[in-house]
């Protein structure tokens, strides 16, 4: 298989070996419980190396673009048009974070597959899959490190590393779907998918939720999105059609999903990150869709009972006040 690898030693914390260490130096904020989580790995540029180039024979003449990357685990992934914060404060994150403020505030946002455990040398070797080339929203600075607000723009393939410290940076080529039929044909499966998350989004904001959380969704954040024109400062190669851009956007956690509803979403973009095919997307998304919208109206089902039971419970302890005070 076609891969673009290398390893890591047994301090980064995606070695499944009970020796090794966590080194911080990624926090990722999770909307759902408002804390961050943190990531990180160290390697070694001598150990570094690469495969045959994940590029197509004729990736020569794509356009590219040398960038910063960043990578993430496997339950990191990132899909166009979602929204991340991230909480970085190891110092060769922020230099990478400054590097990428001065290429049009763009990086790539990948994940590490493990694809080798060499127990006898204690290394582990890795596929960089799943890049998703990024623009930095918003920065904040804080007194330790930078608050980073990015969006998922479109995919890419990472084709080649050139540098390994004191972060990684490499060259990436554009990753489009397939679409033979031209974008008209997908106009009536884009609107049953964006009326279908519009239906989503009006149930949604209807579940209880702290006085703090935002009215706005992140599904709704995510379509308003991908349905505007973008105004990059890069090449127009990277950016998805906006059907490829609709496809993507169903996948965000709906407010207040559990454990097992996160897991559930991660397989789903695991899935459309692999996808080639729009139409195959926007049909797996509008499934998701709706089974999200019988979840959430089996929450609100739930939420109206419970409130009617608060309220009766309510009227009957108000008749005992007043006949204790008769």
């Amino acid at each position: 298989m076609n891969c673009t690898a290398f390893k890591f030693n047994p301090t980064t914390p995606f070695v499944l070996d009970k020796h090794a260490q966590f080194i911080p130096a990624t926090r990722i904020r999770n909307p759902q419980r408002n804390v961050y989580t943190s990531v990180g790995f160290s390697f070694t540029g001598k150990k570094l190396k690469r495969c045959r180039h994940l590029a197509p024979p004729n990736a020569t003449s794509l356009v590219e673009l040398e960038l910063p990357l960043l990578p993430f685990p496997l339950n990191e992934v990132l899909v166009p048009s979602e929204s991340k914060a991230l909480h970085l404060y190891e110092a060769r994150y922020l230099a990478l974070l400054e590097e990428s403020l001065t290429r049009k505030k763009l990086f790539v946002h990948f994940v590490l597959d493990p694809i080798i455990i060499d127990n006898s040398s204690g290394e582990a070797s890795f596929a960089a899959r799943n890049g998703c080339l990024v623009f930095i929203e918003n920065v904040e600075r804080l007194e330790v490190g930078a608050l980073v607000s990015i969006r998922g723009i479109g995919r890419v393939k990472i084709v080649k590393f050139v540098q390994a410290d004191p972060y990684l940076k490499g060259v990436v080529i554009p990753e489009h779907d397939r679409v033979p039929e031209g974008e008209s044909a997908l106009d009536p499966k884009v609107m049953q998918v964006k009326e279908t998350l519009y239906s989503l989004n009006s149930l949604e904001i209807k579940l209880k939720a702290p006085k703090e959380a935002p009215l706005q969704t992140r599904i709704a954040n995510s379509l308003m999105w991908s349905e505007k024109e973008l105004v990059l400062d890069c090449d127009e190669a990277f950016i998805p059609s906006l059907p490829e851009r609709v496809s993507f956007a169903a996948l965000q956690p709906v407010s207040g999903s559990g454990e097992s509803e996160l897991a559930k979403l991660q397989l789903e973009k695991l899935r459309a990150m692999e996808l080639k095919d729009t139409v195959q997307r926007l049909d797996n998304s509008l499934e998701f869709v709706k089974d999200n919208i019988s979840m959430v109206a089996a929450k609100l089902a739930i939420q109206s009972v419970e409130m009617d039971l608060g309220s009766e419970a309510m009227q009957v302890i108000g008749g005992q006040l007043q006949r204790v005070q008769a």
